[in-house]
């Protein structure tokens, strides 16, 4: 009984490592990818391709049924460069 204490304790230990270690390189890649989404937007015309409209939606939390060409550059203005 004691044994399975441990496991559980030293798993909930690995995770909360894993998960501050992992967590900043993954800021990293979101930012890089915001940036990359807003350069891709900046390119094209409204709408946009199925993967654009998903990081859209997912940054509107929205669906794409409700957004507007007025969102998108509202959305472009807050992404830092």
């Amino acid at each position: 009984m004691g044994a399975r204490r441990i496991r559980r304790e030293q798993r909930r230990v690995d995770q909360n490592l894993s998960r501050r270690e992992n967590g900043m390189k993954k800021d990293d890649e979101r930012q890089r990818r915001a940036l990359r989404m807003k350069d891709l937007i900046g390119k094209g015309k409204f709408p946009y391709t199925p993967v654009i409209q998903s990081w859209i939606c997912q940054q509107l939390d929205e669906p794409m049924g409700r957004v507007t060409e007025d969102d998108v550059k509202k959305l472009l203005a807050t992404i830092e460069t």
